[in-house]
């Protein structure tokens, strides 16, 4: 009875003990996570249409030579800008001259022989047919002279317009076939983007508007231009049309070939309600955000929103928000539903419309 009696009472104690523990374990909260919150603004936002664009030149060529020959004189450097009809290169003419030296001859043989005949027709020594044909040898003979001395013309290669060279292709005494490369020639300004958008756009373009390209090689600098050109038909395959905007260009910065970021900047801003876009949380889902209540113990209360376009480091809300909402702007994954949080703004980077982070 006196082993009952103590097995009993170890029982009670040990109950009483377990029942301790789970009522404070009930009553036990976790420390307040550590975030910084943002408040929901509204804003006006300059209503754009992100697209992918690729930079072309408005005239661009790779000089080749029209009729074979050998190189004997280059007349330029590789990088160096020249102007319309700038002599690039000649190719050996020696043969051209010689035969152009006896064509020059034959005419003028031929025209001895016209005003002879000339002459002689008028006293009625010959026949009108033989003084057509001594005009005829004359016009031949000059056609031939022509086509000599154009040859040679075609022979001294000159640039076609003022642009920007690249790197030499040839070298002196090379024997150059037609349509051999000689050097690239790109008109570096103005410079055209062209990019598409998708048909559910069409309806908003008009050319006039003012385009913006953003350039990795140049991250801190946007180009500014105009939409000059809307294709008037779509790709059947996409369902897109094509657009093409003009950019002056008159620091040459862009080159042709360069892959930007174009945007068409829309006439009218629209209304947004804007958070940062580290306030967001994505998921399978859909995207959520924290909410902040409460004004002494704060807690956050998990929901469910759309968001819209990104602008700088902000993203606009479509539904789910309404301005004057608190949420947690960094600190997002360590959260759950219903937790406690700890507000400190002091530390954390602030978020802009423009940003201009340092190279890393």
């Amino acid at each position: 009875m006196i082993v009952v009696v103590v097995a009993g009472a170890l029982a009670v104690v040990k109950a009483l003990q377990i029942k301790t523990l789970i009522a404070s374990a009930a009553l036990f909260a976790p420390p307040p996570e550590t975030i910084s919150s943002a408040v929901v603004r509204e804003e006006k936002w300059p209503d754009t249409i992100p697209a992918v664009g690729s930079v072309n030149a408005a005239q661009g060529v790779t000089v080749a030579p029209e009729i074979a020959g050998t190189v004997s004189e280059i007349a330029f450097e590789s990088g160096a800008t020249v102007k319309q009809g700038d002599l690039l290169v000649r190719l050996d003419t020696a043969s051209e001259k010689a035969q152009l030296a006896a064509a020059a001859a034959q005419v003028q043989l031929a025209q001895l022989n016209l005003d002879r005949t000339k002459k002689l027709r008028a006293d009625n020594t010959v026949s009108q047919a033989e003084l057509d044909q001594a005009d005829a040898t004359l016009q031949q003979n000059q056609a031939n002279a022509d086509t000599i001395r154009a040859a040679i013309e075609k022979k001294t290669i000159r640039a076609p317009f003022a642009g920007k060279l690249g790197i030499r292709l040839v070298n002196l005494g090379q024997q150059l076939d037609v349509g051999k490369g000689i050097v690239s020639l790109q008109s570096l300004s103005p410079l055209f983007v062209d990019f598409s958008l998708p048909q559910q756009e069409l309806a908003r373009l008009q050319t006039g508007l003012k385009v913006t390209a953003v350039s990795d090689a140049y991250p801190d600098q946007v180009f500014e231009g105009e939409l000059t050109v809307i294709s008037p038909d779509l790709d059947a395959v996409t369902r897109s049309v094509k657009l093409r905007a003009k950019f002056e260009n008159a620091d040459e910065r862009l080159r042709a070939g360069m892959f930007v970021q174009a945007s068409v900047i829309l006439p009218e801003a629209r209304p947004v309600l804007a958070i940062p876009s580290t306030a967001i949380l994505s998921a399978p889902s859909g995207d959520s955000v924290f909410v902040i209540t409460g004004t002494t113990n704060l807690v956050v209360q998990q929901k469910l929103i759309r968001a819209g376009r990104a602008h700088g480091d902000f993203t606009s809300v479509e539904t789910g928000l309404k301005a004057g909402d608190r949420v947690v702007a960094d600190g997002i994954f360590k959260l759950r539903n219903g937790m406690g949080v700890l507000e400190n703004n002091d530390t954390t980077p602030k978020p802009s419309l423009t940003p201009n982070p340092p190279n890393s």
